[in-house]
């Protein structure tokens, strides 16, 4: 039998994961939540006329999902996902899973106790060529050092997302969970403490927040890691894609997007790996070409998502166990909000 699901949230990630459930079998979708019906309606109908709903607790009790998919805004995530656990619900929540580590913990401990699978919104995870970058990195040897970025240069909606967003968190915060991840399936060792700047380059934005970050990461291996990102109309689009890690044998890289920044849907394109070898011959040349290994016929976006309701759904039918999974997401939340810390103090925090 197919399993029902509430879809919260219709912006781009809400959107895409709703098509992701209604093109798959194993699911039905019985209802879209949003606050306006422009953001739910023309969904709505182009997926065969899904109840709408503007208000959560209404349809979470209407339709009786088994399934809630939480991709409304970040400080929303903890709310939504509590409720759909406590009702009794499996849940997919898009990242970040809370506004603090001790919420993300609490949903981890809830899903547990109510035998639910919780599953975040980590889409690199199911994108083939990043897990080879991930595998390649790992073959480079130790430390690591691993600089990652994505700043957006958006105006017009984009730019009014973004500031809806950071009315909640600041990008160095709900991007960096992404890459900060990466990192840590990279070096499969412990953070141990954070640094970060950050700097306010716009005026329309809440008291408080700022708009560019970049962070320093440590790990108890010598490993380190660089995350940078920045969102709003001033920000350049040179290097806005950087993603390369370097270790004693050579170096892995992602080649350039060819998106403009503020295109979600490149956010995960890769184009290629570049992969170059330290090895010297006897009179310190390189004794072996870099190689090229390119990405065609890699998922789009709509894949991906599509990916990661499959992944959800097996997890659910197959009783797969999510605690690493789990731990890994708190994990992550942990170091970029110690960066957040770290911004707002001026001092390293110790993890």
């Amino acid at each position: 039998m197919a399993l029902r699901v509430l879809v919260v949230g219709c912006g781009n990630m809400g959107a895409s994961h709703a098509r992701a459930y209604h093109s798959n079998q194993g699911y039905e979708l019985v209802g879209l939540v949003a606050r306006t019906s422009k953001r739910r309606g023309p969904l709505a109908a182009e997926l065969g006329g899904v109840a709408e709903f503007d208000d959560f607790a209404t349809a979470l009790a209407e339709t009786t999902p088994d399934v809630v998919s939480v991709n409304s805004y970040p400080d929303t995530h903890a709310e939504y996902a509590r409720a759909a656990l406590e009702a009794g619900c499996h849940v997919f929540c898009e990242k970040p899973l809370a506004e603090t580590v001790e919420q993300a913990q609490e949903l981890f401990e809830l899903a547990v106790a109510k035998d639910r699978k919780l599953v975040v919104g980590y889409i690199l995870r199911v994108h083939p060529v990043w897990q080879d970058f991930i595998a390649r990195a790992r073959e480079l040897g130790k430390p690591l050092v691993m600089r990652m970025n994505l700043n957006q240069q958006s105006d017009g909606e984009m730019w009014d997302l973004h500031r809806n967003l950071m009315s909640a968190m600041s990008p160095i915060v709900d991007c960096g969970v992404h890459y900060v991840d990466v990192m840590c399936q990279m070096t499969q060792a412990q953070p141990t403490r954070v640094y970060a700047m950050g700097a306010r380059l716009a005026d329309d934005l809440k008291p408080g927040m700022y708009n560019y970050g970049n962070l320093q990461v440590h790990f108890d291996d010598g490993s380190v890691g660089w995350y940078e990102a920045g969102w709003g109309p001033m920000m350049s689009e040179t290097a806005f894609f950087v993603k390369d890690v370097v270790g004693p044998k050579g170096s892995v890289s992602i080649g350039d997007s060819a998106s403009d920044s503020d295109d979600i849907g490149g956010h995960t394109k890769t184009n290629s790996l570049v992969i170059h070898h330290s090895e010297l011959t006897d009179d310190n040349r390189f004794a072996r070409e870099d190689e090229i290994v390119p990405s065609a016929g890699e998922p789009d976006h709509q894949a991906l998502c599509d990916a990661e309701q499959q992944f959800l759904l097996e997890a659910i039918t197959q009783d797969h166990d999510l605690t690493d999974h789990l731990r890994d997401a708190v994990n992550s939340l942990r170091i970029v909000l110690a960066a957040d810390e770290s911004v707002r103090t001026g001092q390293v925090v110790d993890l």
